[in-house]
Protein backbone atom coordinates (compact mmCIF):
# COMPACT_ATOMS: atom_id res chain seq x y z
CA UNK A 1 0.00 0.00 0.00
CA UNK A 2 1.28 3.47 -0.83
CA UNK A 3 -0.37 5.43 1.94
CA UNK A 4 2.09 8.28 1.52
CA UNK A 5 0.89 8.73 -2.05
CA UNK A 6 -2.71 8.60 -0.91
CA UNK A 7 -1.89 11.55 1.30
CA UNK A 8 -0.04 13.30 -1.51
CA UNK A 9 -3.02 13.19 -3.83
CA UNK A 10 -5.21 14.86 -1.23
CA UNK A 11 -2.59 17.51 -0.54
CA UNK A 12 -2.04 18.41 -4.19
CA UNK A 13 -5.06 20.70 -4.33
CA UNK A 14 -3.96 22.65 -1.27
CA UNK A 15 -0.41 23.23 -2.49
CA UNK A 16 -0.97 24.25 -6.11
CA UNK A 17 -1.18 27.93 -7.13
CA UNK A 18 -4.48 29.66 -6.44
CA UNK A 19 -6.40 31.66 -9.02
CA UNK A 20 -3.94 34.37 -10.07
CA UNK A 21 -6.54 37.07 -10.55
CA UNK A 22 -7.95 36.52 -7.09
CA UNK A 23 -4.49 36.62 -5.56
CA UNK A 24 -3.67 39.90 -7.30
CA UNK A 25 -6.84 41.59 -6.08
CA UNK A 26 -6.37 40.39 -2.53
CA UNK A 27 -9.78 38.75 -2.52
CA UNK A 28 -8.40 35.43 -1.31
CA UNK A 29 -7.06 34.99 2.19
CA UNK A 30 -3.57 33.56 2.47
CA UNK A 31 -2.03 31.80 5.41
CA UNK A 32 -3.87 29.87 8.08
CA UNK A 33 -6.97 31.49 9.55
CA UNK A 34 -7.43 31.19 13.33
CA UNK A 35 -9.31 28.07 14.40
CA UNK A 36 -13.05 28.57 14.11
CA UNK A 37 -12.68 31.85 12.21
CA UNK A 38 -14.48 30.48 9.14
CA UNK A 39 -16.02 27.26 10.38
CA UNK A 40 -19.41 28.79 11.19
CA UNK A 41 -19.58 30.83 7.98
CA UNK A 42 -21.75 29.86 4.98
CA UNK A 43 -20.16 27.16 2.84
CA UNK A 44 -19.37 29.58 0.03
CA UNK A 45 -17.37 31.77 2.40
CA UNK A 46 -15.13 28.82 3.21
CA UNK A 47 -14.03 28.33 -0.39
CA UNK A 48 -11.21 29.97 -2.34
CA UNK A 49 -12.82 29.26 -5.71
CA UNK A 50 -12.22 26.54 -8.29
CA UNK A 51 -8.77 24.99 -7.85
CA UNK A 52 -8.57 22.74 -10.90
CA UNK A 53 -10.50 20.75 -13.48
CA UNK A 54 -9.71 17.07 -13.96
CA UNK A 55 -10.00 14.92 -17.08
CA UNK A 56 -9.43 11.16 -17.23
CA UNK A 57 -7.38 10.25 -20.30
CA UNK A 58 -6.64 7.15 -22.35
CA UNK A 59 -3.00 8.02 -23.06
CA UNK A 60 -1.20 10.26 -20.57
CA UNK A 61 1.75 11.22 -22.76
CA UNK A 62 -0.50 12.21 -25.66
CA UNK A 63 -2.82 14.27 -23.47
CA UNK A 64 0.10 15.96 -21.72
CA UNK A 65 1.65 16.85 -25.08
CA UNK A 66 -1.62 18.46 -26.20
CA UNK A 67 -2.16 20.58 -23.09
CA UNK A 68 1.49 21.67 -22.82
CA UNK A 69 3.11 21.71 -26.26
CA UNK A 70 0.00 22.55 -28.31
CA UNK A 71 -2.00 24.77 -25.92
CA UNK A 72 0.99 26.12 -23.99
CA UNK A 73 0.33 25.02 -20.41
CA UNK A 74 3.23 24.37 -18.05
CA UNK A 75 3.72 21.36 -15.82
CA UNK A 76 3.10 21.90 -12.12
CA UNK A 77 3.87 18.39 -10.89
CA UNK A 78 3.30 14.74 -11.63
CA UNK A 79 2.83 11.76 -9.36
CA UNK A 80 1.51 8.27 -9.73
CA UNK A 81 1.33 4.60 -8.99
CA UNK A 82 -1.43 5.39 -6.51
CA UNK A 83 -2.98 2.27 -5.00
CA UNK A 84 -4.28 0.92 -1.70
CA UNK A 85 -7.54 0.84 0.24
CA UNK A 86 -7.56 4.50 1.41
CA UNK A 87 -7.06 6.01 -2.04
CA UNK A 88 -9.43 3.46 -3.64
CA UNK A 89 -12.37 4.32 -1.42
CA UNK A 90 -11.55 8.02 -1.40
CA UNK A 91 -12.15 8.02 -5.16
CA UNK A 92 -14.56 5.14 -5.75
CA UNK A 93 -16.87 4.58 -2.77
CA UNK A 94 -20.03 5.45 -4.70
CA UNK A 95 -19.18 3.15 -7.59
CA UNK A 96 -18.33 0.27 -5.24
CA UNK A 97 -21.72 0.64 -3.54
CA UNK A 98 -23.49 0.57 -6.92
CA UNK A 99 -21.59 -2.56 -7.99
CA UNK A 100 -22.37 -4.28 -4.69
CA UNK A 101 -26.07 -3.36 -4.65
CA UNK A 102 -26.62 -4.38 -8.28
CA UNK A 103 -24.53 -7.54 -8.03
CA UNK A 104 -22.20 -6.76 -10.92
CA UNK A 105 -18.46 -7.15 -11.27
CA UNK A 106 -17.01 -3.68 -10.54
CA UNK A 107 -14.75 -3.93 -13.58
CA UNK A 108 -17.79 -4.11 -15.89
CA UNK A 109 -18.72 -0.57 -14.82
CA UNK A 110 -15.11 0.67 -15.11
CA UNK A 111 -14.22 0.46 -11.41
CA UNK A 112 -10.48 -0.25 -11.15
CA UNK A 113 -8.99 -2.34 -8.35
CA UNK A 114 -6.80 0.28 -6.71
CA UNK A 115 -7.41 -1.35 -3.34
CA UNK A 116 -5.67 -4.57 -4.36
CA UNK A 117 -3.13 -2.87 -6.62
CA UNK A 118 -4.27 -4.59 -9.82
CA UNK A 119 -4.70 -1.12 -11.28
CA UNK A 120 -2.87 2.12 -10.54
CA UNK A 121 -3.61 5.83 -10.92
CA UNK A 122 -1.20 8.42 -12.34
CA UNK A 123 -1.73 12.19 -12.35
CA UNK A 124 -0.15 15.26 -13.93
CA UNK A 125 -1.11 18.88 -13.25
CA UNK A 126 -0.84 21.56 -15.96
CA UNK A 127 -0.95 25.28 -15.14
CA UNK A 128 -2.63 27.84 -17.39
CA UNK A 129 -2.90 31.56 -16.62
CA UNK A 130 -5.89 31.26 -14.30
CA UNK A 131 -6.63 27.57 -13.77
CA UNK A 132 -4.97 24.18 -13.35
CA UNK A 133 -5.98 21.10 -15.35
CA UNK A 134 -5.35 17.69 -13.83
CA UNK A 135 -4.81 14.74 -16.17
CA UNK A 136 -5.60 11.33 -14.68
CA UNK A 137 -4.92 7.88 -16.08
CA UNK A 138 -6.09 4.61 -14.55
CA UNK A 139 -3.96 1.73 -15.89
CA UNK A 140 -3.21 -1.91 -15.20
CA UNK A 141 -0.22 -2.33 -12.89
CA UNK A 142 1.87 -3.93 -15.63
CA UNK A 143 1.39 -0.99 -18.00
CA UNK A 144 4.14 1.68 -18.04
CA UNK A 145 3.43 5.13 -16.71
CA UNK A 146 2.71 7.72 -19.39
CA UNK A 147 2.67 5.58 -22.51
CA UNK A 148 0.67 2.61 -21.19
CA UNK A 149 -2.89 1.70 -22.11
CA UNK A 150 -5.72 2.86 -19.88
CA UNK A 151 -7.61 0.41 -17.68
CA UNK A 152 -11.02 1.15 -19.23
CA UNK A 153 -12.04 1.67 -22.82
CA UNK A 154 -13.12 5.22 -23.64
CA UNK A 155 -16.82 5.88 -23.95
CA UNK A 156 -17.93 6.00 -27.56
CA UNK A 157 -20.75 8.52 -27.17
CA UNK A 158 -19.57 11.84 -25.78
CA UNK A 159 -22.36 14.26 -26.69
CA UNK A 160 -22.26 17.37 -24.47
CA UNK A 161 -26.05 16.99 -24.13
CA UNK A 162 -25.64 14.03 -21.79
CA UNK A 163 -26.43 14.99 -18.18
CA UNK A 164 -23.27 15.05 -16.00
CA UNK A 165 -21.16 16.02 -19.01
CA UNK A 166 -18.53 18.66 -18.33
CA UNK A 167 -16.16 20.53 -20.57
CA UNK A 168 -13.01 22.63 -20.35
CA UNK A 169 -13.24 26.10 -21.87
CA UNK A 170 -10.20 28.05 -23.09
CA UNK A 171 -10.29 31.84 -23.43
CA UNK A 172 -8.94 33.30 -26.69
CA UNK A 173 -7.13 36.65 -26.40
CA UNK A 174 -8.90 39.75 -27.71
CA UNK A 175 -6.43 40.47 -30.53
CA UNK A 176 -6.37 36.92 -31.95
CA UNK A 177 -8.14 35.88 -35.16
CA UNK A 178 -10.38 33.19 -33.65
CA UNK A 179 -11.16 31.45 -36.95
CA UNK A 180 -7.46 31.20 -37.81
CA UNK A 181 -6.69 29.89 -34.32
CA UNK A 182 -9.04 26.95 -34.87
CA UNK A 183 -7.57 26.34 -38.32
CA UNK A 184 -4.04 26.33 -36.90
CA UNK A 185 -5.06 24.16 -33.93
CA UNK A 186 -6.45 21.43 -36.17
CA UNK A 187 -3.42 21.57 -38.46
CA UNK A 188 -0.95 21.32 -35.58
CA UNK A 189 -2.81 18.41 -34.00
CA UNK A 190 -3.03 16.59 -37.33
CA UNK A 191 0.73 17.03 -37.72
CA UNK A 192 1.20 15.38 -34.32
CA UNK A 193 -1.14 12.50 -35.14
CA UNK A 194 -3.83 13.66 -32.70
CA UNK A 195 -6.63 12.58 -34.99
CA UNK A 196 -9.45 13.07 -32.47
CA UNK A 197 -8.88 16.83 -32.21
CA UNK A 198 -11.68 18.15 -34.39
CA UNK A 199 -13.53 21.41 -33.97
CA UNK A 200 -17.19 21.72 -34.88
CA UNK A 201 -18.45 24.09 -37.57
CA UNK A 202 -21.13 26.75 -37.27
CA UNK A 203 -22.88 25.57 -40.45
CA UNK A 204 -24.63 22.29 -41.21
CA UNK A 205 -22.20 19.51 -42.15
CA UNK A 206 -23.12 15.82 -42.30
CA UNK A 207 -19.80 14.16 -43.19
CA UNK A 208 -16.18 14.54 -42.15
CA UNK A 209 -15.38 15.66 -45.69
CA UNK A 210 -17.96 18.44 -45.44
CA UNK A 211 -16.57 19.50 -42.07
CA UNK A 212 -13.05 19.79 -43.47
CA UNK A 213 -14.28 21.62 -46.59
CA UNK A 214 -16.32 24.21 -44.68
CA UNK A 215 -15.17 27.83 -45.08
CA UNK A 216 -12.85 29.16 -42.41
CA UNK A 217 -15.57 31.62 -41.35
CA UNK A 218 -17.55 28.62 -40.08
CA UNK A 219 -14.83 27.78 -37.55
CA UNK A 220 -16.60 29.86 -34.90
CA UNK A 221 -20.03 31.22 -34.06
CA UNK A 222 -20.29 34.90 -33.18
CA UNK A 223 -23.38 36.00 -31.26
CA UNK A 224 -24.41 39.53 -32.22
CA UNK A 225 -27.45 40.22 -30.07
CA UNK A 226 -28.89 39.87 -26.60
CA UNK A 227 -26.93 39.44 -23.40
CA UNK A 228 -24.29 37.34 -25.20
CA UNK A 229 -23.55 40.05 -27.78
CA UNK A 230 -19.90 39.77 -28.97
CA UNK A 231 -19.47 36.27 -27.51
CA UNK A 232 -17.77 33.90 -29.99
CA UNK A 233 -17.42 30.18 -29.43
CA UNK A 234 -16.87 26.73 -30.87
CA UNK A 235 -16.92 23.25 -29.37
CA UNK A 236 -14.06 20.88 -30.07
CA UNK A 237 -13.01 17.36 -29.10
CA UNK A 238 -9.63 16.97 -27.43
CA UNK A 239 -7.04 14.25 -28.11
CA UNK A 240 -8.72 11.87 -25.65
CA UNK A 241 -12.23 12.58 -26.94
CA UNK A 242 -12.84 15.00 -24.07
CA UNK A 243 -15.17 17.94 -24.64
CA UNK A 244 -13.44 21.30 -25.06
CA UNK A 245 -14.72 24.77 -25.82
CA UNK A 246 -12.89 27.84 -27.06
CA UNK A 247 -14.41 31.29 -26.53
CA UNK A 248 -13.62 34.92 -27.19
CA UNK A 249 -15.51 37.57 -25.23
CA UNK A 250 -15.44 41.15 -26.50
CA UNK A 251 -17.47 44.32 -26.08
CA UNK A 252 -20.68 44.14 -24.02
CA UNK A 253 -20.38 40.53 -22.88
CA UNK A 254 -16.79 41.04 -21.75
CA UNK A 255 -17.93 44.01 -19.70
CA UNK A 256 -20.73 41.93 -18.16
CA UNK A 257 -18.25 39.33 -16.90
CA UNK A 258 -15.81 42.01 -15.69
CA UNK A 259 -18.54 43.74 -13.68
CA UNK A 260 -19.69 40.44 -12.18
CA UNK A 261 -16.13 39.66 -11.11
CA UNK A 262 -15.69 43.06 -9.48
CA UNK A 263 -19.02 42.70 -7.69
CA UNK A 264 -17.97 39.36 -6.25
CA UNK A 265 -14.61 40.75 -5.14
CA UNK A 266 -16.40 43.55 -3.28
CA UNK A 267 -18.70 41.05 -1.57
CA UNK A 268 -15.77 38.91 -0.48
CA UNK A 269 -13.81 41.93 0.75
CA UNK A 270 -16.83 43.12 2.75
CA UNK A 271 -17.28 39.70 4.35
Amino acid sequence: MRLANATAISLAASTLPMNMAAAQTGSVQTGNAPAGNRDAAPLGARLQGVQHFGVTVQNMDRAFEFYTEVLGGTEVMRDGDFQGVPVHYTLLTGEEIIANETGVNPRTIAVPDLAGGTQRLDVRFVQFDNVVIELLQYRDADQPQGSGDSFAEPREHMSPAYPRSMHICFYIRDNVDFNKFIQDLEAECARRGMTQVKANRSIKVMTEEERRAAPVTANTLKIAEGKSNCWSLIYCKGPEGEQLEFVQALGPVKQTFAEAKMKRERLIAAG
